[in-house]
């Protein structure tokens, strides 16, 4: 019969643990372990553990011993109490506020981990090995910084006298297998037709604005987006954070870069676009347009670089554009606001709209045409867009994708470039499941 877990038989052990954590460090050869196997480490902790064991009045099992060797390992290899989370394949986001409270994010929903660090100094520890790890500091003078992992997920860490009540991390994950569009259309994020729809428009090289809020889903889509160009393609990547994961051979992948501690030699997304343009692309791609960039965009887009695709923090395709020309105002070259108007409207084709639900869904909800102007003002119609009729009593949202029954206007361009489209797939019959 397994013994009794009482909350004093759990105080005991975190006591324990506590104390046999800080002796086993103090006895390890940090150094030598660094280049040692991880399995030279365990044999060694777990020797040290059975002298340090037989000198304590409380007992460990067997289990208990196993998983304090398994943390001490964390503590020396990876991210201490992290470590669990970064291998857990359901986790997309791990965030924590300050040293008590660490949350994570399922399926587009946010919840509560029993995970803790021991208090600041440990959670600073595990920020700084991050940042450290990639020639970065954080400090007072430097309070907030982003970094990535080895394994692409992206990090942002804010540290007091910025964050009141503690050290903050912020880990967004990227899962080692990428969502395809098979499995779009299976999480009913959208419909075959609408999928059918912006395959053809990346085929036929049209320029695609892909908008929505964050945790959206726009890189994840944009990822998909990108699996329809040719691999006879030249592509440039720019991104603030290498996120995208293109499987193309002819691929380049470029990446800003913050100032170094003297507050020099920042690279920064408008530079890289500017670039982009001396390497003989094929296809421009921007994860994701925040400032003035967005002028060199738009001007690569007129000027040849058909079929390239980026994405924009909007909440719906009409505000996507509306952001648009606030960043092309941030470049203070003083362009009218119809000629900078005139120039979104020739540049782009289609926005797409996505979203994430209340329930945790992702869902394109639109997909726009721009047709071009009428006076000063850039007209768009929607293609497809996805009606919301509510919610159930376990939170799932109810909803339909609709066809507007407007045939877009790209439809001949998507003819002579080969993209065979059944006109009746744009009918507003009954709502598309």
């Amino acid at each position: 019969m397994p013994p009794i877990v009482t909350s004093q038989t759990r105080t005991d052990f975190s006591l324990v643990k506590t104390a046999m954590h800080r002796k086993l460090i103090q006895k390890l050869n940090l150094d030598k372990l660094i280049v040692a196997t991880r399995e030279d480490v365990r044999r060694e902790v777990s020797q040290i553990l059975e002298t340090l064991v037989q000198g304590e009045s409380t007992p460990m099992n067997l289990q208990e011993r196993e998983r304090l060797v398994q943390e001490v390992l964390d503590e020396v290899f990876g991210l201490g109490p992290l470590e669990p989370l970064l291998t857990d394949t359901t986790v997309s986001d791990i965030l924590v506020n300050t040293y008590k409270r660490v949350y994570v994010e399922r399926k587009g929903l946010l919840e509560l981990t029993p995970i803790q660090f021991r208090d600041d100094a440990h959670l600073m520890g595990i920020i700084d090995r991050i940042v450290s790890a990639i020639g970065r500091r954080v400090d007072e003078s430097s309070p907030m910084v982003d970094a990535r992992l080895a394994d692409g997920s992206r990090v942002n860490a804010i540290i007091p006298p910025l964050s009141v009540d503690g050290p903050c991390l912020s880990i967004r994950r990227f899962g080692t297998e990428r969502l395809t569009a098979e499995d779009l259309v299976h999480n009913n994020s959208l419909t075959l037709p609408m999928l059918e729809l912006l395959h053809g428009c990346v085929k036929a090289r049209l320029n695609v604005l892909i908008s929505g809020g964050t945790g959206a889903g726009k890189t994840t889509f944009l990822n998909v987006l990108s699996s329809y160009i040719s691999n006879k393609e030249r592509i440039v990547t720019i991104e603030d954070a290498a996120e995208l994961m293109l499987n193309q051979e002819h691929v380049v992948r470029l990446e800003t870069r913050p100032p170094n501690i003297e507050g020099r030699g920042a690279v920064q997304q408008r530079q890289l676009v500017i670039n982009s343009l001396r390497m003989r692309p094929d296809r421009i791609i921007v994860g994701e347009v925040r400032g003035e960039e967005a002028l060199d965009m738009l001007q690569a887009m007129n000027t040849g670089h058909d079929g390239s695709l980026t994405t924009i923090h909007a909440n719906s395709t009409r505000d996507a554009i509306a952001r648009l020309e606030t960043m092309v105002a941030m470049a203070n070259l003083n362009i009218p606001e119809a000629a900078m108007r005139r120039q979104i409207a020739s540049a782009l084709d289609v926005v797409v709209q996505v979203s994430r639900q209340s329930d945790g869904t992702r869902k394109v909800v639109s997909i726009a045409e721009i047709t071009g102007m009428e006076g000063n003002v850039v007209t768009m119609q929607d293609i497809f867009t996805f009606q919301k009729r509510g919610i159930r009593e376990n939170g799932e949202v109810l909803g339909n994708f609709m066809a507007t029954g407007v045939r877009p206007k790209c439809a001949e361009r998507l003819l002579v470039s080969g993209v065979h489209l059944p006109t009746d797939m744009f009918e507003n019959r009954s709502p598309v499941r």
